[in-house]
């Protein structure tokens, strides 16, 4: 946050109160939800009791109003479009086409026979016409900046993105405190060049809308900064946040800390189910089957139907093995809301322990249709296709996944790889080199630089890597010891043959100790000895020369 700006809490909490009560009169429910837990969280900020915010439409459409609003309430959008049709207030005007919206959208949802089909012909002709009408009142001026969030969001819908992001900037400069113009053009933001292009209110809503975008841009520490200063300028009481911090923490791999984020915040909102498949990727990668079952229980207890259940039973049967039931719970997740992006990603990861390489393929394209920011999805691309031995299409997706993720030694090693195989090697070499500069998470880049530089035939460098494996990784669990027996045996022959007979010995001495080269490492030994050997038998030899000059 900028060190200039200082909020009025007061101040901030009476703008809030009216947004909450202008997007909940347009039926923009998840911006009111997230609104009031911001307004909530500034719970001990005490204002004077306000006068009921009036209802922006004219007297005799009051009627209409809420009519239109008890049947869009109800989801009867098609008769709240009808009733809502014939005004001109900007109220009952927006909640028309947002009732067509959604009844399309829900349309579509209704009529889908297979996840991997293409949009309906049908439902694409209403959205363009929907299109046509929104723009013909934004070229007339006549244009709420609710209905101009409407006009963006379809325009993201027809793939029009540049339009789209002029048209919610548009939005949030005339009403900033509304947070779902800010959340769509956050995903329109997919680098900072973008962010600087766009002309945004200067506002403290804009904190919020830079820390989401900094973190789907990766950025995780940017996005921390911001989300602290943030609890610092007086909402250190919203769950929003602390949701964020830990996906924040949960990006950068901190899984610690990111689980412990999550049950603070469990502790402090135990019904809560937003971001709760996060809390499940991270018990599933820590192996945690345990507290994973007791959260899928507790999630179906709360509501089973919500698309964050779906996930957390899918990753709880993931963990079991039990892929094929994995499957059908992210299935039933995209069938309620074929936007969730996880649940693509997810899928995508089962089909491939199932094998099934086109579906991981089509349910990774998917998820790259939804947010094209998604490395995980570009990653898996690659490892698809790294399975069906196309090393060209595997180095597009792998480059797209680094592209996201330049700091991930995964995304790096995996580039690397697929260099090698093209028989790229320097640009292999740089790759590797740098999946250990930035980390080297697993500790696979220094092995895998050691390997390149023997079969290069550079055997200087390669003993040089080798030995910062052995190094690292001289105590390392069981499954290293196939690779760690190749280093030392490795290692002992490039002493043994630069005459190195110490570090020779050490080296094929340690070789002794694993089954695979036990046998090599007595016959490194008995030629250790035999040159040793010669080298005393040369000693003494030189002795009596010696002996001999000086008599």
């Amino acid at each position: 946050m900028d060190e200039d700006l200082k909020l009025n809490l007061r101040e901030v909490k009476i703008s809030l109160q009216k947004a909450i009560h202008d997007c909940s009169t347009r039926g923009l429910m998840h911006s009111t939800k997230w609104l009031s837990e911001l307004n909530f969280a500034l719970k001990h900020i005490k204002v004077d009791a306000l006068p009921p915010h009036e209802l922006d439409v004219s007297d005799d459409e009051v009627d209409d109003y809420y009519l239109a609003k008890s049947y869009f309430d109800l989801k009867e959008y098609d008769r709240c479009a009808f009733y809502a049709g014939k005004t001109s207030s900007p109220c009952i005007k927006f909640l028309h086409f947002y009732a067509r919206y959604l009844s399309m959208e829900r349309k579509k949802i209704d009529n889908l026979t297979e996840l991997f089909s293409g949009p309906e012909p049908k439902t694409s002709g209403e959205l363009q016409q929907l299109c046509k009408e929104l723009r013909e009142l934004h070229v007339k001026r006549s244009m709420d900046p609710y209905s101009m969030y409407l006009f963006g969001v379809v325009l993201k819908r027809l793939d029009l993105l540049d339009e789209a992001r002029s048209v919610l900037a548009e939005s949030v400069a005339l009403e900033p405190l509304h947070w779902g113009a800010w959340l769509e053009l956050s995903m329109l933001v997919t680098d900072r060049a973008k962010a600087r292009s766009l002309s945004l209110p200067n506002h403290w809503m804009k904190q919020f809308f830079l820390g989401r975008s900094y973190l789907d841009q990766q950025m995780n520490d940017k996005a921390l900064e911001i989300y602290y200063d943030l609890q610092n300028a007086g909402f250190n009481g919203s769950t929003y946040l602390l949701a964020q911090i830990a996906i924040a923490h949960h990006n950068k791999r901190e899984v610690t800390e990111a689980i412990a984020s999550f049950h603070r915040l469990r502790k402090i909102d135990p019904f809560r189910l937003d971001n709760i498949d996060v809390l499940s990727n991270l018990l599933y990668v820590k192996e945690m089957k345990t507290e994973l079952t007791y959260l899928a229980q507790e999630a179906c207890e709360i509501d089973k139907y919500r698309v964050e259940t779906c996930c957390v039973i899918g990753n709880y049967y993931s963990l079991r093995s039990d892929h094929q039931k994995a499957v059908i719970y992210f299935q039933r997740a995209l069938r309620l809301n074929p936007q969730y992006l996880s649940a693509w990603t997810l899928m995508g990861h089962e089909y491939m322990e199932m094998k099934n390489t086109n579906a991981a393929i089509q349910s990774y394209r998917q998820a790259i249709e939804v947010n094209r920011r998604d490395y995980r999805a570009w990653y898996g691309l690659g490892q698809t296709y790294e399975i069906l031995k196309m090393p060209y299409y595997c180095l597009y997706y792998y480059k797209q996944a680094q592209q996201l993720r330049p700091n991930d030694s995964r995304m790096l090693v995996a580039l690397g790889e697929t260099y090698e195989k093209l028989e790229k090697n320097q640009e292999a070499l740089k790759c590797f080199y740098k999946a250990r500069s930035v980390g080297d998470v697993e500790g696979s880049a220094i092995l895998k630089l050691a390997k390149l530089f023997d079969r290069l035939m550079d055997v200087e460098q390669a003993a040089t890597a080798f030995t910062e494996y052995v190094n690292e990784n001289d105590s390392a669990e069981a499954e290293n010891k196939s690779e760690l027996s190749q280093a030392y045996k490795y290692l002992a022959n490039f002493h043994l043959n630069k005459n190195e007979l110490d570090l020779a010995y050490n080296y094929a001495q340690k070789s002794l100790n694993f089954e695979e080269t036990k046998e090599e490492g007595k016959a490194l030994l008995k030629t250790i000895s035999q040159k040793r050997g010669l080298v005393e038998d040369v000693k003494q030899d030189m002795q009596v020369e010696d002996s001999d000059v000086n008599d």
